[in-house]
């Protein structure tokens, strides 16, 4: 309450409603996994390497690499990731966090290689060389760097009878400032000047620098500040990066110095951690030496005749084990080490789908289900969020029963079979068959969760859905094949004749009927991150019979919206759900502890998985 400490009419802002809940998103979801490129913790990498949010397969490609395989270690194994990717946005996903999972090589007992990709240029007259280097591990980072050298016209200068020696010259381009390499051809001049990218000489390039006078002059490669001839074409010299990733990824830079004080400097627009482009593939580290000296002249110099443009030495490292799938939680006394793995998606609250998709790619049983177990104890830590698992390729009947028969969460949901595609990657020839590739489901499935979650709600049982981009699935579920599958929660996918290739069961890993249902644990998921983040700014707030009344009805006000969206049953909306906080929830003990306890029962629909039809005779004098 204010203070009137003077007389005055004194106007105040109340509020005569309760607070609104916002419903999280539900759609949202996040990927651990194995990637040709992208950000990853690594020693002296750049600063940026959380997990990035994806909204295309194209963005995808941009900052994780494509669909081309990876060689980890000494075998070719294919992207899983990437592919699950793919089949996210091809079934209707729309947000998508990655996190990239890396494992370097360790050639000698503690020296671990990161497999960054690298190219050294020796620039004369400088103490270190000028290194380009991939932002981020992988032989994605193996890429063709060349740069090229652009002139511009003829820059006019005069001479003031003043200062007949050291002018202060006026240059028509504005570019020209401290720091500029020109180059200077004096007379005679030939009949064909220099252009374009015509090979660079010391002899006739120039640094410009300005004096405590504000006057241009000129540095010459021994030093010197000579004063060019009246007559002599002064052009000035930039550079143009162009990087070639891959034939349909070229990226190139304009309009690049060589000296830190201009501002396109390379080491500026290529630097470690640029805030404007964090998708660039490649930065230079090069340390400049002191201002006035010919040192930019020579790095362009340097830069343009290298011979060997293509970096060397990125690798996709080692196999991940499941604990690298999980990774390690971020060091809360060092901000230089960030969390990797699943603990980098931990960190993101949005998300509320998470999959290994190199989860079920292990050679054994075992170590699908060690990695299977890292995901679902991601999932039960966090509470907000669904786990979708893959089960092991190639699984048999019995096989995948004995995979699932290792877990019992209600934050987890098991999908079998695998997945054939054509591989996007390949063009046949005429008349040869295309390849076909086998992946696993959880990329379909979650880009599934995300469609149905966006066109009907997160009540609505993601199942009876067309899973899109399949060619046949690994193995033929009939009906009696999914009556055992069924029973023990194993959510099938099968083909139908004349419908198409659907999802076909949605059980969550649980033995507690009450969680049965994927939707009932998906919806409770959102109605509690909903209340959680919609309530938080009663904590503090003097504990009394006002503000459980607001509580209430802000809980209620939500819970009425999600009645009306059909998201709950019952014809009113008490028999729908209902929600208390008074003193029949609160003791004497709780008030004194601090404590505000709201009671909040709902009921949710659940599907009708059993659908029965009871047929019969009937005549005009028979009785139902």
């Amino acid at each position: 309450m204010p203070e009137y400490l003077a007389p005055g009419v004194y106007v105040e802002e109340v509020s005569f409603r309760s607070k609104s809940i916002e419903g999280v998103p539900t759609s949202t979801t996040g990927y651990a996994g194995l990637t040709r490129y992208g950000p990853v913790q690594y020693p002296n990498g750049p600063c940026s390497s959380e997990p990035r949010l994806i909204t295309s397969f194209a963005e995808f490609e941009r900052v994780y690499g494509g669909l081309i395989k990876l060689v980890v270690g000494t075998h070719e194994r294919l992207p899983f990731t990437a592919h699950a990717a793919r089949a996210f946005f091809d079934n209707g996903g729309r947000r998508l966090y990655v996190s990239r999972v890396f494992r370097p090589t360790e050639p000698a007992p503690g020296t671990f290689d990161y497999g960054v990709a690298t190219r050294s240029i020796t620039v004369k007259g400088s103490p270190s060389p000028a290194i380009w280097t991939a932002r981020w591990p992988g032989s994605y980072g193996n890429v063709l760097v060349e740069t090229r050298a652009v002139r511009t016209k003829n820059v006019a200068f005069t001479y003031p009878a003043s200062d007949p020696v050291r002018s202060k010259w006026g240059l028509q381009a504005k570019r020209a400032k401290a720091g500029a390499v020109v180059e200077i051809i004096p007379p005679p001049l030939s009949a064909t000047l220099p252009s374009g990218n015509d090979p660079l000489t010391a002899a006739t390039l120039a640094v410009v620098e300005i004096d405590a006078d504000g006057r241009q002059f000129f540095r010459n490669s021994g030093g010197a500040t000579p004063t060019p001839d009246p007559n002599s074409v002064i052009q000035i010299v930039e550079m143009q990066v162009v990087v070639t990733v891959t034939p349909e990824r070229i990226d190139v830079y304009d309009k690049l110095g060589a000296d830190p004080q201009q501002k396109r400097y390379i080491g500026k627009i290529l630097q470690r951690d640029d805030p404007e482009d964090e998708n660039a593939v490649v930065w230079l580290k090069w340390d400049a030496p002191a201002q006035g000296t010919f040192a930019p002249a020579q790095l362009m110099i340097a830069l343009q005749g290298n011979v060997s443009p293509r970096l060397i030495n990125g690798h996709d490292g080692l196999e991940a084990h499941p604990d690298d799938m999980a990774g390690q939680a971020a060091d809360p006394d060092y901000a230089e080490v960030k969390a990797t793995g699943l603990e980098a998606l931990a960190e993101i609250d949005d998300i509320a789908i998470v999959a290994l998709p190199d989860g079920g790619t292990y050679a054994d049983a075992d170590t699908c289900a060690q990695a299977a177990d890292r995901l679902i104890s991601h999932a039960e830590r966090l509470k907000y969020r669904i786990a979708v698992v893959d089960a092991p390729e190639g699984s048999s009947m019995n096989e995948v029963r004995a995979f699932r028969d290792r877990f019992d969460t209600k934050y987890a949901a098991l999908y079998h079979p695998w997945v054939e595609i054509f591989d996007p990657t390949e063009r046949p020839a005429q008349g040869a068959p295309p390849n076909r590739l086998m992946l696993p489901p959880s990329g379909f499935v979650t880009g599934i969760y995300a469609r149905s979650d966006i066109e009907c709600g997160v009540h609505k049982t993601p199942v009876n859905e067309v899973v899109r981009g399949v060619t046949r699935f690994e193995a033929n579920i009939n009906k009696a094949r999914q009556d055992v599958l069924n029973a023990e929660n194993i959510n099938a996918l099968r083909f139908f004749e004349g419908r198409g290739n659907r999802v076909w069961s949605a059980r969550t890993m649980s033995s507690d009927p009450e969680w049965k249902y994927v939707n009932v644990r998906r919806l409770f998921i959102y109605i509690e991150h909903s209340i959680a983040k919609g309530t938080q700014w009663a904590v503090f707030e003097p504990n009394g019979p006002r503000l459980w009344a607001n509580i209430r009805q802000t809980v209620e006000d939500f819970l009425l919206v999600l009645w009306q969206d059909g998201a709950l049953p019952g014809d009113k909306p008490e028999q729908a759900y209902f929600v208390r906080c008074d003193r029949t929830t609160i003791t004497q003990n709780d008030l004194d502890n601090g404590r505000l306890i709201c009671l909040v029962g709902v009921a949710p629909v659940k599907p009708a998985e059993f659908v029965s039809f009871r047929l019969g005779q009937w005549t005009a004098d028979a009785r139902v």
